[in-house]
């Protein structure tokens, strides 16, 4: 089915089904089967990316106060 979605739960740490654990202790939506179970992976890239951008950021530094 198309409109499936499926989620990662990081409490049993497998795939599941719409109607998996509750939201709290899962990664996704994802558009498939084989994409939720990269979620760790995924979140790992994104983090690593995330990381990335704010010492690019900091290193440039800020010529904007954060506090306006």
């Amino acid at each position: 089915m198309a409109d499936e979605q499926w989620f990662y739960c990081l409490k049993h740490r497998r795939v599941e089904p719409w109607d998996g654990c509750r939201a709290a202790d899962r990664l996704g939506p994802y558009p498939d089967q084989e994409t939720a179970g990269r979620a760790l992976e995924i979140a790992r890239e994104r983090t690593e990316e995330a990381d990335r951008s704010d010492r690019e950021w900091a290193e440039k530094g800020a010529d904007r106060d954060p506090d306006r």
